[in-house]
């Protein structure tokens, strides 16, 4: 068992909710996962995160949502931590062209009013180009079906923020 996971362990259900949301910022999630431990590993870690995410209703996976900043912005309303993160996973985004960015910020726009919610996807490993057809793809989605994809890209999300977590 990792130093932080053991910690995690013994704290009361309170402190342990909030010292796991920066991985995903809807509440219910962190205290559904406050509420299964102890947890032994990484493994029992992410099959946790996946059990409780799946039992999530929509308005918690749009709370989750909303913790994360725009595609090539730095600002969230999640914690510092959380923000940090963000800014690592799309550090690909500065090295853009001015074209892609300016894609990027219309796409972004375009999604939100679509969908009524920012983009969300999982920027880690992708380049901007990437991104940006990734983004005109999904604009092109159903209501239900970008709901869905948003969700699976928030759980993957949260999957790369909690093995980030553990190995503080």
């Amino acid at each position: 068992m990792s130093d932080a996971l053991a910690r995690w362990n013994g704290l009361p259900p309170d402190e342990a909710a909030q010292g796991i949301l920066p991985c995903c910022g809807a509440k219910v999630w962190a205290y559904g996962m406050a509420a299964r431990r102890p947890i032994v590993d990484e493994t029992a870690l992410l099959t946790a995160c996946d059990q409780v995410w799946k039992s999530l209703a929509e308005s918690d996976w749009l709370e989750a949502f909303h913790s994360h900043p725009r595609i090539g912005e730095s600002s969230a309303t999640g914690s510092t931590q959380s923000a940090g993160w963000s800014v690592e996973e799309q550090r690909s985004l500065g090295a853009a062209s001015d074209d892609v960015k300016v894609a990027l910020a219309e796409g972004n726009r375009e999604y939100e009013q679509r969908f009524n919610r920012i983009f969300i996807v999982c920027a880690t490993g992708k380049s901007a180009l990437e991104i940006l057809e990734i983004l005109r793809r999904r604009l092109r989605n159903e209501q239900a079906t970008e709901l869905h994809e948003t969700a699976e890209q928030q759980r993957l999300i949260t999957h790369l923020r909690l093995k980030k977590w553990l190995s503080r």
